[in-house]
């Protein structure tokens, strides 16, 4: 039987536990209504999204104001802090190198396919991960190399999100003659391929960067809801094609743990609970 002063001890860290998970339910309430407003959120419209009372509520934004996670602002209405914001944008981009690697390390064990996580940087995908496995042919890495991102493996992936407006701009001066034999002709080539892999739920890039060259795609989520990264699984065209529903369930799963693991709460385009077989 435990003593009273361990069973304290117990009660004063299950009401710790309990506390921290009210804030940080208060403070994920106000970065989703601060995404659909600029105003800031006042304590009554966050009790509402929680469905919790104003009083409570109220307590937990002023604490959270008083250890600098929000910004309370003259009328009242709060707002997520920046330099939280700021801090939570490098834990993402440090998770993506960290826990990236060991996703891949997983996706790459279980397909025996190399593995790539991308980011977009202007009109260019940028290899920030790559897991090769040991009976892999590959010569070299591909980290810190860019690729055009309208024919590369991650192109679509890292654009998922995007408006057609924005992938727009982001091709308004690309050279859509650079890929390969089955590359996008132009911009508008591209949205209809993006539309179709996102009905899809992944992308497949089949030569569109280089002969016999073929790959599957799925977006990563940040704690914004925004796609920060594209994961690939690439291989031969004879190789992948013939399992490409197969791997692409592999790569929207991986891709969801990763996910996950930046702070996205609602992970899109998620196929099945289980990768089927490959």
């Amino acid at each position: 039987m435990p003593s009273p002063a361990a069973s304290d001890a117990a009660g004063a860290d299950a009401a710790a536990r309990s506390s921290m998970g009210r804030g940080l339910d208060v403070l994920s309430a106000v970065a989703d209504l601060s995404a659909a407003q600029t105003a800031g959120v006042t304590v009554q419209e966050a009790a509402q999204a929680l469905g919790r009372e104003r009083s409570q509520v109220s307590r937990t934004l002023a604490a959270l104001h008083e250890d600098g996670l929000l910004v309370r602002e003259a009328d009242g209405r709060y707002r997520i802090a920046w330099g939280w914001y700021g801090s939570a944008q490098e834990l993402v981009h440090r998770r993506l190198r960290t826990i990236g690697l060991a996703v891949l390390d997983d996706l790459s064990d279980a397909t025996g396919e190399t593995c790539f996580l991308g980011v977009l940087a202007g009109d260019t995908t940028v290899t920030v991960v790559e897991s090769i496995p040991s009976a892999s042919r590959m010569i070299g890495s591909w980290v810190g190399r860019a690729y055009p991102a309208f024919c590369s493996d991650a192109g679509r992936a890292v654009l998922w999100d995007a408006d057609d407006d924005e992938v727009r701009a982001v091709f308004a001066d690309t050279d859509f003659d650079a890929g390969g034999p089955r590359s996008p002709r132009d911009v508008d080539d591209f949205l209809l391929r993006l539309r179709e892999s996102r009905d899809r739920g992944y992308a497949i890039v089949d030569e569109e960067a280089e002969p016999e060259l073929y790959s599957v795609s799925a977006p990563v989520w940040d704690f914004r809801g925004e796609v920060v990264a594209g994961l690939q699984i690439v291989g031969q065209r004879s190789a992948l094609a013939p399992r490409a529903d197969a791997l692409g369930a592999r790569c929207v799963a991986a891709a969801s743990t990763l996910s996950s693991a930046l702070g996205s709460s609602a992970v899109r385009g998620v196929l099945a609970a289980e990768a089927p077989r490959l």
